[in-house]
């Protein structure tokens, strides 16, 4: 991380970050069974699909509960959006329901939208690579003294977590901690 890093961001980097499973890229090679099956889990999420949708939000639901207990329906759970409008709805729209149903938490899914995509260019280890980003509009009343959790499927380095997390506390929020289905790890140890 670099040196001029935004104190904004380093605030949030030092609150709580929990995940689930570590995520290992595909040029990852030596990597057991049990790394597989969570690639594929973090796949099938991504891709919408019921019965990877309805495991994660079990799982979030079960930490959500044991992390807040009664206090969990005073939350408003956040979803960091993907890249377009169509891939933020085949992941999190039926997974936020779902994670409300079996918590009480509240859900914040309609109040940001993905309004276009734009390319980004993201850095990597040895390499760019240009990707889609997407362009938000946010409710930003409704985020207002509301205390929020915020969700993504993996993270890395945890700096877009930080800098929408910094987006939902200009507009008054207050955030709690990053929840992750996976964290990209680079070394496999059984």
């Amino acid at each position: 991380m670099t040196r001029n890093m935004d104190e904004n961001i380093k605030r949030q980097l030092v609150k709580k970050m929990t995940h689930f499973i570590k995520y290992f890229p595909v040029r990852i090679k030596n990597v057991g069974e049990d790394a597989i099956l969570n690639r594929q889990l973090m796949w099938d999420f991504k891709d919408g699909k019921e019965e990877a949708t309805e495991r994660v939000a079990q799982m979030t639901a079960d930490y959500l509960k044991e992390e807040f207990g009664e206090k969990v329906t005073d939350i408003l759970l956040v979803t960091i959006p993907a890249s377009t409008q169509a891939k933020n709805e085949t992941r999190y729209k039926n997974f936020c329901n779902r994670v409300s149903e079996l918590t009480g938490i509240a859900n914040a899914y309609h109040h940001i939208k993905v309004a276009e995509d734009r390319l980004a260019v993201h850095e990597h280890r040895r390499s760019k690579r240009i990707s889609t980003a997407a362009v938000l509009e946010f409710d930003g009343d409704f985020f207002k003294g509301k205390k929020i959790v915020c969700w993504d499927d993996c993270v890395t380095t945890g700096i877009s977590y930080s800098t929408f997390a910094n987006k939902l506390e200009e507009m008054g929020g207050n955030v709690l901690e990053g929840v992750f289905l996976g964290r990209t790890s680079y070394r496999y140890n059984k």
